[in-house]
């Protein structure tokens, strides 16, 4: 999820209505739209557009009424050209769907300019209790399970909406919304108002609109054809976001809801939201070290006015407040075309857009149509880098997000939309990094793999042979008072890059095991999921768990060219990570009835990663490492089993780790190995 509100400096608005439709004269250019936002004094007309989308694009304003009465606002592009019908590609967004002025035009429309350039109409809306529009905002609000019809005729298709506010209180017998009905009745709305549609429509988003994209999928409109969920926000307990397996990922939830999570008193534009909770830390490591326990966030910084944050702390475990924002359980019956989009080293999401494709995927039957596509990408990198070839040390050899754009979106929307072009897209297009190169599979994880364990060993080593020894174990001090990074340097935001990153650093530390193969005699690849399976004793009661899946370069590696946006590390013996997950231990058997651990008992602790696309090269190692901490990206573990969300920093206290390699107690971690 995009972790800084990008504030567009705008006048206040009185929004207008879609009023009058574009006539003959549309074509040349001329707009009907009446009472829509005003222009900011000694603003240029246009802003910073892209010229194209200007010269090509009209745009118009609307409020959308909704079953229940309140009203959303929504921007929208139509093409000029009015020789042909033009499918609609929506997005609806909590981020605002500015520039509100009405001379003033967005950038870029869709995600790229290669579908801003084919033509559609494109269809921006700030979702219920966003910025301009109606209603209360529920962060990834829960579905209901049964919904009333809509009866489209009684709703307000008129090319005259009413702009008063929608009362506070609503009567007995208001039907009941979540954002799927949200989604239907704004479809409903565009595809009889707007004029010169076909009647189709597509929906498309990256992260928090990834979320509003998968949320148009239960009980969808008929004219729903074709939606692109990309690096959804999906699960905020387990996987994406604000929780990694249960651990509280700290410095994504402040950063982003000092300023996200403050209320607006009522709707607004972006320039006079003015409550946002400064900090100004320049070392995250040493901030969030010195906040101490988690309460220390309120009495410092939040007081009350960040309610989701407070939600957070009252909920430790996965109880029906978490359960109830899991949409995965409701995709089933999925009408449209899916073609869901992630990157395997995407900081925020990348749980969420494999989970996505594998709920379609087990809970439809074979004939929906559910694609997937995985890159080496950072949150959105297929289209917000450069390139798509650098993302940190690495270089991927090609232009990915090119590729992706070209010779999967667009024909995606094309031909779902537009009936334009065939549909010969397989359903997991995957980028092998490594290897270096895209991989077109009838499944995922493909089904010519073999399912392997890669054991602990003794010494540091690491094998796919079970160790046959007994009572072998490493041990490490986990001290909360010094937790490992989680990555090299001093950092003020979180990074992005610490997905791939070297992790030289970390095998240094005393804290943390390191375990390797031999050189490989032969290239390995993995294609799906990865699970830590480990046996360890501790001496307290309570104790997180790192692991680490990593690539390990020759000695011999050479520096190439030099890459962009990096310091040109010397690569050879570079440890690239390729997959690293936290787990909290005492959510081992269960994330709703957590268990403290009995010092000095072994005890297994076994738990999934996001998959994995990747190829090890004849020459390089494969290496695990684990260690307790990973900070300050994952809040510390007190080591006591306290409600952490409530610890006092006299709560957190050393323990000591043994992690198990024996032919008893045989650590591992499995993982999915692509045949010849």
């Amino acid at each position: 999820m995009k972790k800084i509100l990008i504030i567009l400096c705008l006048s206040a608005c009185v929004v207008g209505t879609y009023a009058q439709r574009r006539g003959a004269a549309g074509a040349t250019g001329t707009t009907g739209t009446t009472g829509a936002v005003g222009t900011r004094p000694g603003a240029r007309p246009g802003g910073n557009a892209d010229p194209y989308i200007k010269e090509h694009y009209v745009k118009t304003q609307a409020y959308i009424p909704m079953r229940d009465g309140v009203k959303l606002f929504c921007t929208i592009y139509s093409p000029k050209d009015q020789s042909q019908k033009y499918p609609i590609i929506m997005t609806r967004t909590p981020y605002n769907v500015g520039p509100y002025e009405e001379t003033a035009y967005k950038g870029s429309l869709g995600q790229d300019t290669v579908l801003s350039r084919e033509g559609f109409i494109f269809v921006y809306e700030d979702v219920r209790g966003r910025y301009m529009s109606e209603g209360e905002f529920v962060n990834v609000r829960p579905q209901i399970d049964t919904k009333p019809k809509v009866n489209s005729k009684a709703m307000d298709k008129s090319s005259s909406l009413s702009m008063q506010p929608s009362p506070q209180v609503k009567p007995a017998g208001t039907p009941p919304i979540d954002e799927s009905t949200d989604t239907y009745d704004t479809i409903d709305w565009l595809i009889n108002n707007v004029p010169n549609n076909n009647g189709r429509v597509g929906i498309e988003g990256i992260s928090y609109p990834g979320f509003y994209s998968t949320a148009s999928l239960p009980n969808a409109h008929p004219a729903l054809k074709a939606v692109s969920p990309q690096a959804p926000v999906t699960e905020w307990f387990k996987g994406d976001d604000f929780h990694h397996k249960g651990v509280f990922f700290e410095m994504d939830a402040f950063a982003f809801l000092t300023s996200f999570g403050v209320p607006r008193p009522k709707p607004v534009t972006p320039d006079q939201i003015k409550n946002a909770i400064p900090h100004g830390y320049k070392d995250n490591y040493k901030f969030y070290l010195e906040m101490g326990a988690l309460p220390n966030f309120k009495k410092k910084y939040l007081g009350d006015s960040v309610k989701f944050w407070d939600d957070m702390m009252n909920h430790p475990n996965y109880d029906s407040f978490w359960q109830g924002m899991n949409i995965l359980p409701h995709l089933v019956n999925i009408k449209p075309a899916v073609l869901t989009v992630g990157g395997f080293f995407d900081a925020e999401d990348a749980y969420g857009a494999q989970a996505v494709y594998k709920a379609i995927e087990k809970q439809n039957p074979q004939s929906t149509k559910n694609m997937l596509v995985l890159g080496p990408w950072y949150h959105g990198g297929w289209e917000r880098s450069a390139d798509g070839q650098y993302f940190g040390d690495q270089d991927f050899g090609s232009n990915t997000s090119d590729y992706f754009q070209k010779n999967i979106q667009l024909p995606f929307f094309n031909y779902y939309l537009k009936d334009k072009g065939t549909m010969d897209l397989p359903e997991a297009s995957i980028f092998i990094s490594g290897s270096n190169q895209w991989h077109r599979f009838n499944e995922w994880p493909p089904k010519n793999t073999t399912e392997k364990s890669l054991y602990l060993q003794p010494n540091g080593k690491l094998s796919f042979t079970k160790p046959t020894a007994n009572g072998g174990f490493d041990e490490y001090v986990s001290d909360p008072a010094a937790p490992v990074p989680y990555q090299d340097g001093i950092q003020q935001a979180r990074t992005r890059e610490y997905m791939l990153d070297d992790q030289r650093f970390a095998s240094r530390r005393p804290d943390v095991k390191t375990y390797q193969t031999d050189v490989l005699t032969e290239d390995i690849t993995l294609t799906g999921p990865v699970v830590a399976n480990l046996f360890s004793s501790i001496s307290t009661t309570d104790a997180d768990y790192v692991v680490k899946l990593i690539d390990v370069f020759p000695d011999d590696y050479p520096n190439t060219n030099p890459k962009p946006y990096t310091k040109n590390p010397i690569m050879a013996g570079y440890q690239m990570m390729i997959r690293g997950e936290i787990f909290r231990g005492r959510f081992r058997n269960s994330f709703e009835y957590p268990e403290p651990f009995v010092p000095g008992k072994i005890t297994n602790i076994k738990y999934d990663m996001p998959d994995v696309g990747h190829t090890f090269r004849k020459g390089h190692r494969i290496m695990i490492q684990v260690q307790s901490s990973w900070f300050p990206l994952g809040d510390r573990n007190p080591q006591k089993f306290v409600d952490i969300n409530k610890a006092k920093d006299s709560d957190f206290q050393k323990s000591t780790i043994r992690i198990y390699h024996d032919a008893t107690s045989p650590s591992s971690v499995k993982v999915t190995v692509l045949n010849n």
